[in-house]
C-alpha cells in the first residue's frame, strides 16, 4: 500500500521498562493523544505488567481503538529506561510491535528514542574506577 493523502498515520510511543510497558498512540505531530494503555490495565498481578503477554494485549486494544478512528499506519518510537540505567528496552517492546502489526496496522519507521546521558551524575563511591 502506498501512503496516499486520505490515509491517516500516527506515532506509537512504546515505553518499555522492566516494571511496566506503556503504549501511547498520538497523531503525527505528537500533540493529540488518540489512545493509550499500560500493563496494569490488562493484567492483575504487578509482576506481569512488563511481560510480553501484557504488551500484546495492550497493543491489540490500542490498535483496535486507533483503527476505529481511521488510523491505518503507525511509526513506532521505542523508549527504554535510559539515563544511567540500562539502555535496552524491556521485554514488552518487541511483543508490542509484533502485536500492532498483527492487528492490521501498517508499521512505518521504528526508532529508538531512549534518553542517553551526555555526562550524567557522579558514579557511586564503590564503582571500582
Amino acid at each position: 500500500m502506498s501512503e496516499s493523502e486520505d490515509s491517516l498515520w500516527g506515532i506509537a510511543h512504546i515505553h518499555a521498562s522492566f516494571n511496566n510497558t506503556i503504549i501511547t498512540v498520538t497523531d503525527q505531530t505528537g500533540a493529540e493523544t488518540l489512545a493509550k494503555s499500560s500493563g496494569g490495565s490488562v493484567v492483575k498481578q504487578n509482576r506481569d505488567e512488563a511481560s510480553p503477554y501484557a504488551a500484546m494485549q495492550m497493543a491489540e486494544q490500542v490498535a483496535q481503538n486507533v483503527m476505529d478512528q481511521g488510523v491505518h499506519g503507525v511509526h513506532v518510537r521505542v523508549r527504554g529506561p535510559g539515563g544511567n540505567q540500562q539502555q535496552n528496552p524491556g521485554s514488552g517492546a518487541q511483543a508490542a510491535i509484533r502485536a500492532l502489526a498483527r492487528a492490521g496496522l501498517e508499521i512505518g519507521r521504528i526508532e529508538d528514542v531512549t534518553p542517553i546521558p551526555h555526562d550524567g551524575t557522579r558514579a557511586p563511591k564503590g564503582s571500582g574506577f
